[in-house]
């Protein structure tokens, strides 16, 4: 007897239809993304003395900054990390968003950009500012790769395995059991890591230690949940069997390792927290 196999909901990507205007559902995932992190960061500042050193009104500006740090950077990491010969011959696009193309390394770097920038006009120290934010923006990704899922892109890898949650995609333009890697991404990236931060940064810890877990934390996730995810169709695997995924996480795992060695370090020398 064959086992059953769980099919794509093929949900409507439009979530609210009003009149003209079409609200979608990956939009509205950036919108709870957005929120928590106002939810979330007012948590903070009430748990913590050190995080007043951010009120809400620097609040309001980081999420200001932070939401045009990851389109832009997003926007622009996609074209340079994924496809920079196709934009390379059509630079009209390069800002065309709304056609798709977004990556989370860009968006990322786009995001420390606009915490640096922050950092230096308020003259704050950056990791007070990134030790601040990075618990806030695991339960965002959790909601990006969930609007991955509803959206029935970013599907997994075939498995041979009988798992009883393998599914089909039909998006994928065939009828293989798939592994569900926008969940995967989702436990692993997004609630688990909310889960580590937001407990490891309740406790004092020395400056940077939290933003050091993020990448290292994030890069592993994501190192980890390529495995079962199916390579971009126009990359392929590349070198030494990895994605483009696991070479720009690897760089986080490295960085987010060395910040966590400097900041205990940095502590034990100067006898404080």
């Amino acid at each position: 007897m064959v086992p059953s196999v769980l099919v794509h909901p093929q949900f409507d990507p439009i979530a609210i239809s009003l009149g003209p205007l079409a609200i979608r559902w990956y939009g509205l995932m950036y919108l709870v993304a957005f929120a928590a992190v106002l939810v979330l960061g007012r948590l903070r500042m009430k748990a913590s003395v050190k995080a007043s050193a951010i009120d809400a009104r620097g609040l309001d500006d980081l999420l200001l900054f932070g939401v045009i740090g990851v389109v832009l950077g997003g926007r622009l990491g996609y074209v340079l990390f994924y496809k920079p010969g196709y934009y390379l011959e059509h630079p009209g696009e390069i800002l065309a968003v709304w056609q798709g193309g977004m990556a989370f390394h860009g968006g990322m770097l786009g995001v420390i950009a606009a915490m640096g920038f922050f950092a230096w006009r308020r003259r704050i120290e950056f990791f007070r500012v990134s030790d601040f934010i990075a618990p806030l923006v695991p339960l965002g990704l959790a909601a990006g790769r969930l609007g991955n899922f509803i959206n029935g892109e970013l599907w997994g890898r075939p498995t041979e395995a009988a798992l009883p949650w393998a599914m089909v995609f039909p998006q994928a333009g065939d009828v293989l059991a798939r592994h569900p890697s926008q969940l995967y991404q989702m436990l692993l990236e997004g609630l688990l890591l909310f889960v580590l931060l937001w407990r490891f940064s309740a406790r004092p810890r020395p400056l940077g230690a939290v933003s050091g877990l993020f990448l290292l934390g994030y890069g592993l996730a994501r190192f980890l949940a390529e495995f079962a995810r199916e390579p971009d169709a126009f990359l392929g695997v590349l070198s030494l069997g990895l994605t483009m995924g696991q070479w720009l996480s690897l760089p986080m795992i490295v960085v987010g390792a060395l910040i966590l060695m400097w900041s205990y370090r940095r502590s034990k020398t100067r006898g404080a927290v």
